[in-house]
């Protein structure tokens, strides 16, 4: 019989069931919080919520935001002619974290990946294409899709979308990470990485 009061039971399969957190972890996260202050519990429970109410989709970019558009859309320093198209809102953050791009985005969230049951359709590529056809000011779309099989399947799908529009098409670059060694290179990672090169 099991002596576990149902609301622990229950905190404990919800948290299980958010990725990365095994059922360890959801045990030990619950009990923090079973002994943790009210008021922390409280703030999570009202967090959370502000997440669900608040936040919502750009309707020019697809990027998570609280205002509609959202705030690099409506930035007027941002370069208008670039549009940077990735996978997920992380991706942003990841790129915005560089400081070196000033382009716009596009968010797909996701990626195709025929195995889990996600085409085209599934993606926000319908707004991307409106927008491209929309915007005349856009000179270049660069492709930053993850470098694996579902990430290439997806750039490869947009290149053939993109390009009859005009508009120049970019990937990032790939390669060898800083501070990697030569001898732990995978060879698609050494062969991208020679195709990639530069002058110096």
């Amino acid at each position: 019989m099991d002596t576990t009061p149902r609301a622990v039971t229950r905190l404990i399969e919800e948290f299980h069931r958010l990725p990365g957190i095994g059922p360890k972890t959801a045990q030990r996260l619950t009990f923090y919080l079973l002994r943790a202050p009210r008021e922390q519990a409280l703030a999570l429970a009202e967090a959370l919520m502000h997440l669900k109410d608040q936040v919502i989709t750009c309707s020019i970019c697809q990027n998570i935001a609280e205002e509609n558009p959202c705030a690099i859309c409506r930035d007027a320093t941002r370069d208008r002619s670039i549009i940077c198209v990735v996978e997920e809102p992380l991706d942003v953050l990841a790129i915005e974290r560089t400081r070196e791009y000033r382009g716009l985005y596009h968010v797909l969230h996701g990626a195709i990946s025929p195995v889990d049951g996600i085409g085209p359709e599934d993606l926000r590529v319908h707004e991307l294409l409106t927008r491209l056809q929309r915007e005349s000011g856009v000179r270049e779309v660069v492709l930053a899709t993850n470098p694996n099989l579902e990430g290439e399947a997806t750039a490869m799908y947009l290149e053939r979308l993109i390009k009859p529009l005009g508009i120049r098409l970019t990937r990032l670059a790939r390669g060898l990470p800083v501070g990697g060694d030569l001898e732990y290179a995978d060879e698609v990672t050494l062969t991208r990485a020679l195709e990639g090169r530069r002058e110096v």
